[in-house]
């Protein structure tokens, strides 16, 4: 079969295409998939890229879409025939994150699934949502898990609450896209007029271009009658948060889930308790948040946003497709069967 493997020293250069590995059989408590599609995320990248160090040699991309080819002993959640969705965190069952449940991270920890086939553990994966095709569910398990968790799970958002969003990578799209299933109200903010028109498309009422509203957290005050957003999607890091804190309500929360703009900055503490508001860390989430997402999911007809797809074998250009920042929602991968 075909793999991608990264090659020391990291870099988009040294992802390397490799034939002939072949696939193992399952052992007790685990699953053969053929996978179908993954897609791109920037934990994706910054392991390509070596800014997260793996073993020489690593299979990487934490997302996989797939069938069920075959099983092991003391599998019964799953048959051959089944269509299947990677967990980003395989060892996080339920409950609370801890250290240990957050390891094990397919592409990163351990091998991934740019990779025609993998055997990993049945408690890796749940069932695939009904109606999507694989590149559309091979986007959830990362970005969409994500937002889901950051707006159903960790915060207690109420139809005509205002979330904030911030720009149009997968993250932002699907917390637009969860908030408005939940009744929210959405402000969303990008450097592009015309991706702030798909934004508003998909529907966000009110629409922020950064570039030239510098100061948009006062402007997010403005748009809600003084209010703030009950919640910012917050994924820029160091050069967002400070307008982040400007923007949010009295008792809301900034879910902080990207780095995009630096790995550490100030933050404006006197305000951000002024606010009495929160800044709440989410990496992901757990195995029975995906099952939640995909019924929520299903129940609402969400429709995962593709921007583009490459087959396997142009893994790398796919990654410059996304340092780029042209991408509009999920890059996807084409596994060949």
């Amino acid at each position: 079969m075909q793999t991608i493997q990264v090659a020391r020293p990291a870099g988009l250069d040294q992802l390397k295409l490799v034939q002939g590995a072949s696939a193992r059989a399952p052992g007790h408590g685990e699953i053969q998939v053929e996978i179908r599609a993954s897609s791109l995320n920037f934990h994706d990248y910054a392991v390509v890229s070596g800014l997260l160090p793996t073993e020489d040699g690593r299979i990487p991309m934490s997302d996989g879409a797939g069938v069920v080819t075959a099983v092991g002993e003391g599998v019964s959640e799953f048959a051959p025939g089944d269509r299947v969705l990677s967990c980003f965190f395989p060892n996080w069952l339920d409950g609370p994150p801890t250290q240990k449940k957050t390891t094990g991270v397919p592409g990163d920890n351990v091998d991934g699934f740019a990779c025609e086939v993998v055997t990993m553990p049945a408690q890796g994966f749940t069932r695939m949502p009904e109606g999507l095709d694989f590149h559309e569910a091979a986007t959830l398990t990362c970005a969409g898990l994500t937002a889901w968790r950051a707006l159903a799970v960790e915060t207690h958002l109420r139809p005509g609450d205002w979330v904030l969003v911030q720009g149009s990578g997968g993250v932002s799209v699907f917390a637009l896209q969860f908030a408005r299933q939940m009744g929210c109200r959405v402000i969303a903010t990008s450097s592009s007029d015309e991706k702030l028109a798909r934004l508003e498309s998909l529907g966000a009422e009110a629409l922020i271009n950064y570039r030239e509203t510098p100061a948009w957290g006062a402007r997010v005050r403005e748009l809600t009658g003084g209010h703030g957003a009950d919640l910012v999607v917050e994924v820029g890091g160091s050069g967002t948060v400070a307008q982040s804190v400007k923007a949010v309500a009295y008792d809301g929360c900034i879910s902080m889930i990207g780095v995009l703009t630096g790995m550490s900055g100030e933050v404006p503490t006197a305000e951000l308790f002024y606010r009495n508001a929160r800044i709440h860390g989410i990496t992901v989430g757990s195995r029975a948040h995906q099952e939640d997402m995909i019924a929520a999911v299903e129940a609402g007809g969400i429709r995962p946003v593709v921007d583009s797809r490459y087959p396997l074998a142009q893994l790398a250009e796919a990654f410059r497709h996304q340092e780029s920042q042209a991408h509009f929602g999920k890059i996807c991968v084409d596994i060949p069967g």
